[in-house]
């Protein structure tokens, strides 16, 4: 699931994506695993919620 969205991330197909704190343990199996990882850049707000974007 997450890492279908990482890569649509990396394609340009979505802008943004957003992982809530109940989401991050899953994410961050499928974030470390991918390739361009190094490219994705994390905002967090509060409340836990990160906003992922993509560095072109």
């Amino acid at each position: 699931m997450f890492e279908e969205k990482l890569q649509k991330l990396a394609d340009g197909d979505i802008k943004e994506l957003k992982i809530s704190a109940n989401e991050f343990m899953d994410f961050q199996a499928a974030f470390m695993n991918f390739p361009q990882r190094k490219r994705v850049v994390g905002k967090a707000l509060h409340g836990g919620t990160i906003i992922y974007s993509f560095e072109n």
